[in-house]
Formats: structure tokens, C-alpha cells, sequence
């Protein structure tokens, strides 16, 4: 992971324009919203890197705000698809890239719209399919989620987002950061975090630094047989309550077996039945899955 810079560092400060920007269409920040205005046009060219753009690549957009990441995507990829929540955002976006024909501009909720339907619709023909955004801290999770679980399979995500959401994102097996999000993200792909982000880069400074996380995407799960629901309904009831032992946490969760089946699943996987779920890495949740899903196979037939 890179070092972390600050707009004192660098050269190529972009608040002039942006600020100009703001004033000539009248645009407030909102604190509801969690806009902010990245002051660094580096960590843009670093997110936009990350993201490995090609020339056939088709990418969404959540947050484009003033459009100063929109510039660098526009010039790397193929097709681009801004979505912007907030209508004062929009004129602004419109003097800058409303006659571009590799853009569309779309102002919505992005959790209010199936990805099938936006991609139908606005990215028909689509190639390969990436997000790249600036997320407000308040929504990342949900977000993330809908592009990781989404039908659609985006080849990339590179996404900035509160730096304790990024160690807990990309968290090591048994460190203090694991947990239930880490094994989520791991499902779905490889995660990193590509760049560190101080706050001095943004105003209105926040109170705690950034991150750029970077997602290579598995398509589908990675454990063939599997779902990743499957998987996640075994690992959240592990996590119940982080420091009890598997045989407690796993009986008494919502998975509708006895602490004697608990423990024979444990026993035929080889998993000692004192270890804590933090200690498990995602081969493991799979193979509790399995054998659980076996054992309820076997009491059906």
C-alpha cells in the first residue's frame, strides 16, 4: 500500500475549479448526504488506475458530484454511467459532459435500481463491467453490496471509503479487524487496499481518514455446489458473539441443529470445537456449509 499524501504535497490541486464550480451553480455540500470535495486530483488518477480501465470497458459511477473523477474515467473507458443522487449536482454535470457521448447521466438512488435493468437500459452491450467511486461513508457498505450480489458480474470494484471499512474489508484471518464484512468481501473477491487517504484531502475535513479499496471479483462463488447465502447464514451465526466458542455460537444460532450435530459437523470437518470463529478463513465456512447442508440432506431423505 501506497503512503499516504496530502494536498500540500501535490501539485495538481484541483480546488480552484471546483470551487468555482460550486459557485457558479450554486452548489452546498450536504452533511446528510456525506459529500465532500477531494481536493487531491492524484488519488483520482490512483482510483482510476486501480480500476485497470480499457477502452472496452463499461463503468458506473455512484456519487459523481462534481464530476472531477468522472474527467479521468471519461478518458479510459469505453462507456460511462454517472449516478447522482443529489439534483443540485446536476447542471453542473451536464455543462461538463451532457454533450459526451460516452457519457449518460442518470440522477437516482443507486440502491432503488436493479444494476440488470440500469445496464439494459444505459449500457446496452455491455462488455466488461466496473464501478469506480467515491462513496459517502454513510452508504459504502450497502453499496458494495448491491454491485457484489448483483446478477450482473462487474470484473472490478475500486471504490473509496472510511479507512476503518477498508481494514475491515481486506482484515487478515484472527486479527482484530475480522469479521463478518471481511469474509463477505473475501466471497465475493480478492480485496486490497490500494491507497491511503488522509483527511486533509477533503473538504469538509472529516474526521478520520480514507481509503481506496480495490475488489477482483470472483464470478460466481468460489466454492462450487455453494451459495455464497449458504456460506454467510453459517458464518454470521458463528460471529454471534465473537468470543465464544464454535459449539456454543453455532448451536445457538439459527441454524436448527442440536449441540450434538454441531458438534459431530465440527468432528467430521476437523475443526476443533474451542476454536472462535475469527480463527476460521473462508475454506473453513465452507466446509461447515457442506457437511451442515449434508446432514440436512441425509434428515430429508
Amino acid at each position: 500500500m501506497n503512503k499516504p499524501v496530502s494536498p500540500k504535497d501535490n501539485s495538481d490541486d484541483i480546488y480552484p475549479r471546483l470551487k468555482e464550480l460550486c459557485q457558479r451553480h450554486n452548489i452546498r455540500f450536504k452533511k446528510q448526504l456525506g459529500q465532500n470535495m477531494l481536493l487531491d486530483d492524484n488519488i483520482n488518477a490512483i482510483m482510476v488506475r486501480a480500476a485497470g480501465l480499457t477502452p472496452e470497458d463499461s463503468v458506473i459511477e455512484v456519487g459523481s458530484g462534481l464530476g472531477a473523477l468522472t474527467r479521468k474515467l471519461v478518458h479510459q473507458a469505453g462507456r460511462l454511467l454517472c449516478v447522482e443522487i443529489d439534483a443540485s449536482f446536476m447542471p453542473c454535470l451536464e455543462e461538463q459532459f451532457g454533450q459526451n457521448e460516452k457519457v449518460t447521466l442518470f440522477r437516482g438512488d443507486i440502491l432503488n435500481h436493479d444494476l440488470d435493468n440500469l445496464i439494459a437500459e444505459f449500457l446496452p452491450h455491455a462488455g466488461t463491467l466496473k464501478m469506480v467511486s467515491n462513496l459517502p461513508y454513510y452508504v459504502t457498505t450497502p453499496v458494495l453490496f448491491h454491485f457484489l450480489e448483483s446478477p450482473v458480474y462487474f470484473e472490478r470494484l475500486v471504490v473509496m471509503t472510511q479507512y476503518e471499512v477498508g481494514q475491515r474489508l481486506t482484515a487478515a484471518v484472527n486479527s482484530e479487524d475480522y469479521g463478518v464484512l471481511s469474509i463477505a468481501a473475501r466471497l465475493y473477491a480478492h480485496t486490497d487496499i490500494v491507497h491511503r487517504v488522509p483527511a486533509s484531502c477533503f473538504l469538509p475535513r472529516p474526521k478520520v481518514d480514507s481509503c481506496i479499496v480495490r475488489f477482483r471479483c470472483h464470478e460466481g462463488s468460489p466454492f462450487p455446489g455453494l451459495e455464497i447465502s449458504e456460506i454467510m447464514k453459517v458464518v454470521r451465526s458463528a460471529f454471534r458473539q465473537r468470543r465464544k466458542t464454535l459449539r456454543n455460537t453455532l448451536t445457538g444460532g439459527n441454524l436448527g441443529l442440536s449441540r450434538e450435530e454441531i458438534m459431530d459437523v465440527l468432528s467430521e470437518v476437523g475443526i476443533d470445537h474451542n476454536r472462535r470463529a475469527q480463527t476460521l478463513d473462508c475454506n473453513d465456512f465452507a466446509s461447515l456449509t457442506a457437511q451442515i447442508k449434508t446432514i440436512r440432506n441425509n434428515a430429508l431423505s
